[in-house]
């Protein structure tokens, strides 16, 4: 049994800095970028040592006369890091133009890899993680996703489907796997234990507007269902379980929506028993890649007083809910559509 500190959390979770930081995904990996950068000096170092190589006769070397080959390296590098000993130096017209307009371009190159290379390592990788803790610590009007298995990866990839920005998405999972595939898609991801009130408040639930649960066990689901329910007492929660029996105790935990897909895979099955057709239509429904989609919104100013069959956005309207109460399309009550109303809709999918 949970303690009932409700209060006490709410309390907290208003000035409470984040433990733990979200993450998004690196365009390139920190050591490709790397290899790329070391890679590019090196490649400019070496060409200048076989231009020097090259243009020896017109060095001179005030210690013992000879330009060897280590003498060329060492030139390049001191003439390259600016540091200029004075012991070799350019002394042919050629030499020195080849310094002035070869040389000098190439070391200022150098010079911004290396540059460049610590700005992204230390001063850049910092104010992104400041930056992504500022943007934690604002989040409002998110999606949550607690669990990215395979109910969760595909919600996610319908939600950016149809329309939902990957930034506005976060994900929660303990598994570091599927959370590179979900930073991948452009999601904030964090892996921590979802059940945890306090990570529940470092990605600020009690602003978001939706929680998606799928842990990949019932109980789990459940136990982070009520979880998120006495932090977020108003925010849709929907919970996938997979046990009918389970049903009811994810609603009793909480769950504004329960989605059992092993029932909803039997539906289909029993309906393509008795024609393939209406399981057909069923997934285009719950698609947005089918011609048609369900849509719940809330009922638009120019349509209260008018009947669900006429709505103004051409749509077949199903079903209202008013006041907890479902009205469905046959219904006297569905005649006249009031302020408040929930309604339910299939609409055409924009292409």
């Amino acid at each position: 049994m949970r303690l009932d500190l409700h209060g006490l959390r709410r309390k907290g979770a208003s000035g409470r800095d984040p433990v733990n930081l979200l993450r998004r995904a690196l365009k390139v990996p920190v050591w490709a970028d790397l290899s790329l950068r070391l890679g590019a000096a090196f490649a400019l170092i070496m060409f200048v040592v076989m231009v020097h190589w090259f243009d020896r006769a017109g060095l001179k070397d005030t210690h013992d006369g000879v330009i060897s080959f280590l003498d060329v390296v060492y030139f390049t590098m001191i003439s390259i890091t600016t540091t200029g000993f004075g012991d070799i130096a350019p002394v042919s017209d050629r030499s020195r133009l080849i310094e002035a307009v070869i040389v000098t371009p190439i070391r200022i190159a150098v010079l911004f890899i290396f540059v460049g290379t610590a700005y992204n390592f230390i001063i850049k990788r910092t104010w992104e993680r400041w930056r992504m803790a500022q943007i934690q610590k604002n989040l409002t009007d998110h999606i949550i996703v607690l669990g990215f298995g395979v109910s969760g990866s595909e919600a996610v990839a319908e939600l950016i489907a149809r329309g939902t920005q990957p930034g506005r998405i976060v994900v929660l999972d303990p598994n570091e796997d599927r959370l590179t595939i979900a930073a991948g898609l452009g999601c904030n991801v964090m892996a921590a234990d979802a059940t945890r009130d306090a990570t529940l408040l470092d990605i600020r639930i009690g602003s978001a507007s939706a929680v998606l649960i799928s842990a990949g066990r019932d109980d789990t689901s459940i136990l982070i269902t009520l979880t998120a329910r006495h932090l977020a007492p108003s925010v849709p929660i929907s919970t996938v379980v997979r046990a009918v029996d389970n049903e009811g105790l994810a609603r009793q935990a909480g769950a504004s929506a329960v989605i059992n897909p092993v029932r909803f895979t039997g539906l289909l099955l029993a309906g393509s028993a008795h024609g393939t057709h209406v399981a057909d239509y069923l997934t285009d429904l719950a698609s947005i890649e089918g011609r048609v989609q369900l849509v719940e919104r809330d009922v638009r100013p120019g349509e209260i007083g008018g009947p669900l069959s006429a709505l103004s956005t051409g749509g077949r309207g199903l079903r209202i809910n008013r006041n907890g109460k479902a009205i469905g399309f046959w219904d006297d009550a569905a005649s006249v559509l009031q302020q408040g109303d929930v309604i339910v809709e299939i609409v055409p999918t924009k292409v």
